[in-house]
């Protein structure tokens, strides 16, 4: 009997003894798990902070680019990116038809860096009004302009010197844009001269046509494969868009 209790004194010292060694070790593991996660949510609020800033660290509300346009050619532009749609990573072009046409309403950011290539005038189609856009259609022959998201094409010298070709990544919204013969170029209309003269720009067949002084570095920058977002206030776009639902589902 005495033997028993000795044995079933050490059992319960060698119990309390492991159970001292283990508990740190337990402690120590979920401390590393902790700094773990902790690093991760740095991480992801340090990446999620600075997009919500880039807006302003841009001093693009300075500029008048409205932060819902900024809000939607980011958000395209990053579900873009992540397929694989876009080569050029770097540029985001982001066209503003919510500003009137005297404004400087075409915005070229460099992603990478943080900085604002170009800010320019831009002109929309005459269809789509007069001082704002207001209209914008997917058709042939409508002399309006399209909405959404593009991607930059090749450069070729056409009627208009030297210019851009787009093409269309919404399907119902822009997809006609390579066809209808939808570019970047260079016009006479879009200038500050004409802007003060008659309170607005001359408008295309449909095209963002920009200032011939600036338009051959513009294309130069965008060409390629870069992001080339057109806003406007149209809350149909906003529902019909499958890449910034996609963008709110990701």
């Amino acid at each position: 009997m005495h033997l028993i209790r000795k044995f079933l004194l050490a059992v319960k010292y060698l119990s309390l003894v492991c159970i001292a060694i283990a508990v740190p070790a337990i402690f120590s593991s979920a401390a590393i798990t902790n700094k773990k996660i902790i690093l991760n949510l740095d991480i992801k609020t340090a990446f999620v902070h600075s997009t919500a800033e880039l807006y302003s660290l841009l001093s693009l509300d300075s500029l008048g680019l409205t932060k819902e346009a900024f809000d939607e050619a980011l958000a395209g532009y990053k579900n873009l990116q992540k397929i694989g749609t876009i080569q050029n990573t770097g540029v985001l072009s982001i066209v503003d038809f919510s500003l009137p046409s005297f404004r400087k309403r075409l915005f070229v950011l460099d992603m990478e860096n943080g900085k604002v290539l170009f800010n320019t005038l831009v002109a929309h189609g005459r269809n789509s009004g007069q001082l704002i856009a207001t209209k914008f259609s997917n058709r042939f022959r409508s002399f309006e302009s399209s909405l959404g998201f593009y991607v930059t094409g090749e450069t070729y010298n056409g009627q208009n010197g030297y210019s851009l070709r787009l093409v269309g990544m919404e399907k119902g919204i822009n997809n006609n844009a390579y066809d209808r013969g939808i570019v970047v170029h260079a016009a006479d209309y879009v200038n500050e001269e004409i802007s003060k003269n008659y309170g607005r720009l001359g408008r295309s067949e449909g095209c963002p046509a920009i200032p011939p002084d600036i338009h051959r570095s513009v294309i130069e920058t965008i060409k390629n494969g870069s992001c080339f977002f057109i806003y406007g206030k149209d809350k149909k776009y906003v529902y019909r868009s499958k890449l910034l639902k996609s963008a709110r589902l990701s």
